[in-house]
């Protein structure tokens, strides 16, 4: 946990605040009355004020100083009405739409990002991924020069020498289907700056398939391989090679007998996935069999920081990645 303890810390020294649009739900109400204590981030609640402060009180949760905004009763919901009106005015939205639109938690807190009345905002633990990104790409949008939002787990495995000291990060396990070659290569360049930005690590990228440089041939394996170029094209300066099998990515034995000359074989510790199932599967697999603790789902390629939470999610997954979120603000 020294990656999170770093990161607590950088939360703490530059306090951002982070919207939690699913305010009355019961593991997010338990995880920001922690983050305020900690003091990790200015948590903002979006719903129904008597029903979060109703909730919270059933649980023992203490609410004092932490912000709660009510839709409903905001002196904010015309200009957050205005400014998704003129965002969507050509995809035919009428004011009266924006209207009932914005008072969803979920658009109205991607709105207070929108208009820097919050620096980031988390959500997922009830809501879908799908969810979570409707809003995003229609009022956030992308980063300038980023083509495609994707998605990146921090894994961290007690005990393992896989990655760097049983650190690795996986993507793309919660976004995009089935990404074309060019859309592979970004989202292997985006987790690559996001390993070095974010993790502080020096990024060593596996481009991951069935197969390992040219040792079986399917259109499946030519995507990964295309992708692999491109990367490499557009990116010389990081270190990102493909197409390498699980095995021959991590494991340095099977490295040098499979791809003996490849400066990233053996020592990943990026995990391209060529799509959402094999990333999906993947991560849950070292989650539940390695007892690993997963971080994220976290997004990249917004132009500000809105992320993803498992359904499954515990409130100490919500206070963690509150924390990468309000980091994230930070740059």
């Amino acid at each position: 946990m020294e990656l999170m303890n770093k990161l607590w810390n950088a939360a703490k020294a530059d306090r951002k605040r982070i919207v939690l649009p699913e305010g009355d739900e019961e593991r997010t109400l338990v995880a920001a009355e922690k983050i305020h204590e900690l003091g990790l981030a200015d948590v903002i609640l979006v719903g129904d004020k008597d029903i979060i402060n109703n909730k919270a009180k059933e649980l023992g949760v203490k609410l004092e100083g932490i912000e709660i905004a009510d839709p409903k009763t905001s002196d904010r919901l015309e200009a957050y009405v205005n400014e998704f009106y003129e965002l969507r005015k050509n995809k035919g939205m009428t004011v009266e739409k924006a209207e009932k639109i914005v008072r969803d938690p979920l658009y109205f807190g991607t709105m207070m990002v929108k208009l820097d009345d919050a620096d980031g905002m988390v959500s997922g633990a009830v809501h879908t991924t799908g969810d979570l990104l409707r809003p995003g790409l229609q009022i956030i949008k992308t980063a300038p020069g980023v083509s495609v939002v994707s998605s990146f787990f921090i894994m961290m495995v007690p005990g393992s020498k896989y990655g760097e000291e049983g650190m690795l990060l996986f993507s793309d396990c919660a976004v995009n289907p089935n990404p074309t070659y060019e859309q592979l290569a970004a989202i292997a360049i985006a987790t690559a700056d996001t390993a070095k930005n974010l993790c502080k690590i020096e990024p060593r990228v596996a481009m991951l398939s069935f197969s390992t440089m040219g040792s079986a041939d399917h259109e499946m394996v030519d995507k990964v391989r295309k992708a692999t170029e491109l990367a490499k094209e557009l990116r010389p300066d990081l270190l990102i090679d493909g197409e390498l099998q699980l095995d021959a990515a991590i494991v340095e034995k099977v490295a040098n007998q499979k791809a003996p000359n490849s400066n990233v074989a053996g020592k990943a510790n990026v995990l391209i996935f060529p799509d959402l199932q094999s990333g999906n599967i993947g991560y849950k697999l070292v989650q539940r069999f390695a007892n690993a603790e997963a971080i994220g789902p976290m997004c990249q390629g917004f132009a500000k920081p809105i992320n993803d939470l498992s359904r499954g999610c515990s409130s100490d997954d919500i206070v963690n990645v509150v924390a990468l979120t309000a980091v994230q603000a930070q740059k």
